[in-house]
């Protein structure tokens, strides 16, 4: 049995790392210093598109694409980029985004509400 709920692992990474309202992000859209990255299974970038420019990586690749010495490691998430994550409503991207902090990743930020957030924000969404 768990001595900690996944509601209590949320709640904690929501304490400790950047939160950007939708209707905030949803402005980032397009600017070249931001990276939005899509962290949500494939079935579900599938079925809705995802933000336009966004990268998709898997919650479970997350840190090994970020991670430059890994033989996985995807470009557009190097240092530098300001990263912002979003999933399906926001809990993943919590904790993906206090993962990457722990490993050093500074720029990190993830969207509260996740991708129904951002497109009731007004977010440009592309298909797959």
């Amino acid at each position: 049995m768990p001595t900690r709920t996944s509601k209590q692992l949320v709640s904690e990474a929501n304490a400790l790392v950047e939160t950007i309202a939708p209707e905030d992000a949803a402005k980032l859209v397009g600017n070249p210093e931001v990276q939005f990255v899509d962290i949500r299974e494939p079935g579900e970038v599938a079925k809705s598109g995802l933000v336009a420019g966004a990268v998709h990586v898997p919650r479970g690749l997350l840190e090994f694409q970020v991670d430059p010495e890994s033989p996985t490691h995807n470009v557009k998430l190097a240092a530098g980029s300001r990263l912002v994550l979003y999933c399906g409503s926001g809990a993943r991207s919590a904790l993906a985004a206090k993962s990457l902090k722990e490993m050093g990743v500074e720029n990190v930020a993830h969207v509260p509400g996740g991708f129904a957030a951002l497109k009731d924000a007004g977010a440009s969404i592309a298909p797959e």
